[in-house]
């Protein structure tokens, strides 16, 4: 302890992770891995991005950051020090905006600085002056039902930025917001934080936009899930202001995009072990969205781009790779470097009928271990029915680190897309279609 203390008061650290591991206990008892080993610390005055696929354990490390979660294993420190219950130098900006709708925009900001035992001459000015420094001034009787997204998140903004923290949290905070409105605040992020007023010393921010990290960070850390590590740490050192269109700017996108489609998407699979096929995760995309990815594939000559993909059909990048790899597992596609390629179960899908396309689905899915088990213990079963319990006890033995019933929810997708297997919610039951 006391040696980590001293290691950490010597880098200067604002705050840090430590050989952080995180579980959490899901309701059957079983463990969700979400982090595993890792290290990182936040500078002064810098800003540090976590970049990477759902799942991978980024806003987790912002909560044990600011002290909202304990670790499982290892330590969490600030300033060197352990950290006990909330962080004393930190405020946090959500994504879905957290604003209490009964209180105006001023209201909104006061709250926190009365919870904080502020005085109150000194909650009016701090409100008066972030309100007017944040964009807000003539409308601190307005309530959030009357004000745009990016407004309502511009009060969020204000209420973090209105207790003078050291630090300053941001988890997704411009995902809700049009792409005008987002380019806009993260200008104006940037902007408050150079300004040299000191407060927020750094700022950590959850991201899943790759040109929204290379604009902002100095630090951009890259996390691989299942459980979530860190992959790589990027430095950013192209100067300020950045300009979106620079080739410098393009070229370090490319690079990570490049970082993260070798981790998400890799060309060649490990090999497998010899016996019958492992079960795997199931991405959580939906059949449609498959099929979609098919059709627009199809549209293009058989191939594309998979960031092109993600900026024409405006998805988030996870989403897209989630959906690609959906359709790699059912042998729709092929993934080359950056690439997803029809392959030739793709095209007769996309030229087959309705049935047929749903015939070729339920002959894809049966080749997934999962469907296969889930399969042949119905045909076995006089009633050609089970428990729902019995498949989500499957997916705890056999996948631990994932959410069994997301994977749940998107085998039943999967299955009812092809006509394979009925699910009846009310009773529990699934059955041979």
């Amino acid at each position: 302890m006391e040696a980590t203390s001293a290691a950490a008061q010597a880098t200067g650290a604002l705050c840090e992770v430590c050989g952080v591991s995180q579980e959490f206990t899901l309701p059957n008892g079983k463990l969700l891995k979400v982090l595993k080993d890792v290290t990182l610390a936040i500078r002064p005055h810098e800003i540090v991005a976590l970049l990477g696929p759902s799942g991978c354990g980024k806003s987790t490390i912002v909560r044990l950051l600011a002290g909202l979660i304990p670790p499982t294993r290892g330590e969490v420190l600030y300033h060197g020090q352990p950290l006990r219950g909330l962080s004393p130098g930190a405020a946090i900006v959500f994504q879905s905006f957290a604003l209490y709708p009964w209180f105006t925009v001023a209201r909104n900001v006061e709250v926190v600085l009365e919870a904080a035992a502020f005085p109150t001459a000194e909650v009016r000015a701090r409100t008066e002056r972030v309100v007017r420094m944040i964009g807000l001034a003539g409308f601190e009787e307005a309530y959030p039902r009357e004000l745009s997204g990016g407004m309502k998140q511009r009060v969020g903004m204000a209420r973090a930025l209105a207790v003078g923290p050291e630090i300053l949290f941001m988890d997704e905070p411009f995902s809700q917001v049009d792409a005008l409105t987002a380019e806009s605040l993260r200008a104006e992020v940037v902007d408050l934080w150079g300004a040299g007023h000191g407060k927020p010393s750094s700022i950590v921010m959850v991201s899943h936009d790759i040109k929204e990290v290379v604009y902002m960070a100095d630090r951009i850390v890259i996390l691989s899930a299942n459980p979530g590590r860190i992959l790589t740490v990027v430095d950013n050192r192209l100067p300020r202001p950045r300009d979106y269109r620079l080739p410098e700017f393009l070229a370090l996108v490319d690079r990570l995009h490049d970082i993260i489609t070798g981790a998400e998407l890799p060309d060649a699979p490990a090999a497998a072990p010899p016996g019958p096929p492992s079960i795997e995760p199931l991405p959580a995309a939906r059949a449609s969205e498959v099929v979609g990815l098919l059709e627009y594939l199809d549209a293009r000559g058989g191939k594309e781009d998979i960031f092109r993909i993600a900026a024409e059909t405006r998805r988030r990048f996870d989403e897209v790779v989630n959906v690609a790899e959906a359709a790699e597992m059912l042998d729709f596609v092929d993934t080359p470097k950056r690439l997803v390629v029809l392959d030739a179960v793709g095209k007769r899908f996309l030229q087959a009928n309705q049935e047929g396309r749903k015939a070729i689905w339920r002959e894809q899915l049966l080749k997934l271990r999962l469907f296969h088990d889930v399969y042949e213990a119905l045909r076995r079963e006089p009633r050609h029915a089970v428990e729902d319990a019995f498949i989500k006890e499957s997916i705890v033995i056999h996948l631990p680190q994932e959410n069994y019933e997301k994977v749940f929810q998107t085998f039943i997708r999967w299955a009812r897309f092809g006509n394979l297997f009925a699910y009846d919610e009310a009773t529990g039951t699934v059955s041979l279609q």
